[in-house]
């Protein structure tokens, strides 16, 4: 299985995602990778690869798409960036299972888009990360932010693909999905959330469980979260947020507490350590693109190494276990059922 890696996207690029891409081929014997992106930059970075050499292929390209870039127009203008040149790549290798970039996400969304093409009834594609719970399970939220207006069949679909997702990503049969609201009841929510919550009940192939207050996204009591990109992409940055917060009020009260903070800090550090690695959402990679022809992964912008390796493990282990396949099933199944009109 070949991974298709945009080695220029990000903010540690090409060094962490050059890193990242040889602790995964050290990890699965059976990978290999294209890093896409400036020739000597990369080949700087190579210097101890040593016998993974033989598993790695190298694509050049010169230029890079940034955040300050028109996605849509950075897609169609900027040929020769290592996003575009990866995607390319992505499709024109039979042995190619996915891709994986940390660069900017809406260039990577359209790219994917208009190059990788949506699967054939899926109304509209969804960006889906896996976040840590209390539970240790993982839950996915889809969306997360690309699509900020959605109708009542679009969440139905996010439902669809972000179950299957999750069974191949987590190993979980019949996911519990909730739907993002402001309330559990029934009745709670705009217009949007009422009338998708009528539909997800009455959707076959998901295990609907009601709606899912914010405050319960973390609890491990759904694996599955729908919302429409806007309501998902505060909910994520809130708990991002919060999570930072929380850790920086805790270290500046033991820095600032003397002695006996700084004794208690230390008799509590294996306590802290497991509960970092417990909520690391960097354990799962990153937040793949549903709805696509092939395994599109969109790591964080601030990737390292360590959550490059998990996205690239990530992708091959997605594109092995056929998830898009799958979605593009389900998808069919839901519209002959629905007899759904594409959106």
């Amino acid at each position: 299985m070949k991974i298709i890696v945009d080695a220029m996207g990000g903010d540690y690029a090409p060094e962490q995602i050059v890193l990242g891409a040889l602790d995964a081929l050290d990890a699965d014997e059976n990978l290999t990778v294209t890093l896409v992106g400036r020739q000597k930059d990369i080949e700087a970075c190579l210097k101890d690869a040593g016998d993974r050499m033989s598993r790695i292929d190298i694509l050049d390209a010169n230029d890079v798409i940034t955040n300050d870039d028109n996605p849509t127009m950075s897609i169609k203008l900027k040929k020769d960036s290592s996003l575009v040149k990866a995607l390319d790549a992505l499709m024109s290798d039979e042995e190619a299972g996915g891709i994986v970039s940390a660069g900017s996400t809406g260039a990577v969304l359209a790219g994917a888009f208009m190059k990788v093409g949506r699967i054939k009834g899926v109304s509209r594609p969804a960006l889906a990360p896996v976040l840590p719970t209390e539970k240790g399970s993982g839950v996915v939220l889809c969306d997360c932010g690309a699509n900020v207006e959605c109708k009542p069949v679009n969440l139905a679909h996010f439902a669809i693909m972000a179950s299957a997702y999750c069974t191949a990503m987590l190993g979980i049969d019949e996911p519990r999905v909730g739907l993002l609201n402001n309330g559990v009841e029934e009745h709670k929510g705009t217009p949007l959330a009422r009338e998708a919550f009528e539909l997800l009940k009455n959707t076959s192939g998901i295990n609907f469980v009601g709606n899912c207050e914010a405050r319960d996204m973390l609890s491990g009591e759904f694996e599955v979260i729908v919302a429409d990109g806007w309501s998902g992409n505060i909910a994520l940055k809130s708990l991002e947020g919060a999570a930072n917060t929380v850790l920086s009020v805790i270290k500046d009260g033991v820095y600032s507490g003397g002695l006996r903070a700084k004794l208690g800090a230390l008799f509590m550090k294996p306590v802290f350590a497991k509960v970092k690695k417990k909520m690391d959402y960097n354990a799962h990679g990153g937040a793949c693109f549903l709805g696509i022809n092939k395994v599109v992964i969109k790591s964080h912008g601030a990737s390292k190494r360590k959550s490059v390796c998990a996205s690239i493990l990530q992708a091959k282990d997605l594109a092995e276990r056929k998830v898009c396949e799958d979605i593009k099933r389900k998808i069919t199944r839901y519209a002959e059922e629905n007899k759904a009109e594409e959106v």
